[in-house]
């Protein structure tokens, strides 16, 4: 209380305590406040509870988008092909000896091991690796979650059918069941929520999932005896989570889901309306009805009468009208002009709901190349943070599975000079940041390069290049080139570059 709140209180203690009940309402913010015009919206139920209640629907309303709309599918392959990409995301061995080098040797053997499995590494043998990456990060941007079972060494009724003993199972986000719970209880410390079973201190212990794709039966209640326990160890969860204690992920499309719908339903309208529109032609207006003459009216061999009908053709001159007729033409207003703005107004909303760049999600790309790279600039940075999510989630954790199975079943083992801890070690290749303007970026690089500001290994790693490839590439070449007498300018590139440059600005 202010010093006159304090005199009034002396004074009239009922009317003090009024003054300071009104000040502490009013101290709030603005935000919170409810008006007329401002809703506020409250919170009442936790994250999970949330997610356990939304999920699941939000998930079939997604993936219905993936199935019918072109521009929700579109985007979809646009998040897929800039986070995971054609080649996957690319792994480099960085194993080191004793005294710090990289073990070349070792490095090699994983590497060569590597590509062998890449061809069959998942259960079914259906799917690269490459293949399952695309699979894997399709499912969380739609579902908002994947699985995968981690499997090594000898497995019941499985045949890994490569030389290394390591295969994964991929599980949608329906195997993994958000309507089992049991709180801890009955001897047992840990809790299970929406299929997942933790500790006290809310750590993973086990994924409680169905024995059978609950897609291909009716779904029930699910129970223990429907499930089977899953150590975390063995689990690779990749989701999209947007709080600290979220348990389960929620489909990136959630907040532009009804955005979409009504863009899909607003588009189909206005086609049937613009198709309505090409089949109307042209009416007889007539006059007052005393002009009208019974003697024009048409009637088939029956006696039936029927309308009359008027062939148009370009330039015709029609002299044949009655009394008081005229002719006149329908004009439904279609298509309708706004709908191209309306249209890329909504799309950048949505694009910036779901985390892609408006141009990939519309396919629009007029601008200048300073506006296309500024857009595309940006846009990287949310590509690469993905990207990062998808490499610690999953591209780390099986590369370290790999390292040891391949070490255990002994088709790589670790060398006795092998540094401890450091076999799985590796560098983790993502997709480069396209280039708009080839000549421009080449040159850029090769400047930086020449400055020393960066490095050839930079450049080539930029570019979605595997230094070590690109090198042994390029020796061949040369050789095989010396060897035939023919003499190519790539040993002067950055020269090359300046002496195009120079002419296309004369």
């Amino acid at each position: 209380m202010n010093a006159l709140d304090r005199l009034i209180a002396s004074v009239a203690p009922t009317m003090g305590l009024r003054r300071a009940q009104a000040r502490a309402v009013l101290a709030m913010y603005e935000g919170a406040d409810r008006t007329r015009l401002r809703k506020v919206h409250h919170e009442a139920r936790n994250i999970n509870d949330l997610v356990k209640k939304s999920a699941p629907n939000l998930r079939a309303q997604a993936r219905h988008l993936e199935r019918n709309h072109d521009l929700a599918r579109g985007g979809i392959r646009t998040f897929v092909n800039n986070v995971v990409g054609a080649t996957g995301i690319g792994v480099e061995p960085q194993p080191r000896r004793l005294d710090g080098t990289v073990h070349e040797e070792y490095a090699a053997a994983l590497t060569a091991a590597h590509k062998e499995w890449r061809r069959r590494p998942e259960v079914t043998k259906r799917w690269d690796w490459e293949h399952c990456q695309r699979l894997l990060a399709r499912r969380w941007a739609v579902d908002g979650e994947v699985f995968a079972q981690r499997l090594i060494g000898p497995v019941q009724y499985l045949d890994h059918g490569k030389p290394v003993p390591y295969s994964l199972e991929l599980l949608e986000a329906d195997m993994i069941p958000h309507d089992f719970d049991r709180d801890a209880s009955d001897g047992q410390r840990n809790s299970i929520r929406q299929g997942i079973e933790r500790n006290a201190w809310g750590e993973p212990r086990a994924a409680w999932v169905y024995r059978y794709q609950p897609d291909e039966a009716i779904k029930v209640l699910a129970d223990a005896s429907q499930l089977k326990r899953l150590p975390w160890d063995r689990i690779l969860h990749l989701m999209d989570a947007d709080r600290i204690h979220q348990i389960r992920g929620v489909s990136m499309l959630a907040s532009i889901i009804t955005r979409l719908e009504d863009i899909k339903d607003y588009e189909e309208s206005e086609r049937v309306a613009a198709k309505i529109s090409a089949m109307l032609t042209a009416y007889v207006k007539k006059g007052s009805p005393d002009m009208a003459n019974p003697t024009d009216t048409q009637v088939d061999a029956a006696g039936n009468p029927v309308p009359r009908q008027i062939a148009l053709s370009p330039g015709m001159i029609i002299d044949n009208l009655g009394i008081g007729e005229e002719i006149g033409l329908i004009d439904s207003k279609r298509p309708n002009p706004n709908l191209i703005t309306f249209r890329q107004g909504q799309l950048r909303a949505g694009a910036a709901g779901f985390g892609i760049s408006y141009s990939s999600f519309a396919r629009d790309y007029a601008g200048t190349y300073s506006a296309q790279r500024q857009e595309l600039v940006e846009q990287w940075v949310n590509y690469a943070v993905l990207t990062d999510d998808f490499v610690g989630m999953v591209s780390v954790p099986t590369w370290e599975d790999f390292v040891r199975a391949a070490h255990l079943s002994g088709v790589v083992p670790m060398p006795k000079d092998l540094k401890p801890g450091t076999e799985t070690e590796a560098l983790y290749v993502a997709q480069s940041m396209p280039w708009i303007d080839p000549l421009k970026e080449a040159y850029a690089c090769a400047e930086l390069v020449k400055a020393g500001f960066a490095s050839e290994v930079e450049m080539i790693r930029k570019r979605g290049g595997n230094p070590t490839d690109v090198l042994e590439q390029i020796a061949t070449w040369r050789r095989k080139c010396a060897e035939l007498g023919v003499a190519f300018t790539t040993s002067t590139a950055p020269e090359v570059l300046q002496g195009l440059l120079a002419g296309q600005e004369s």
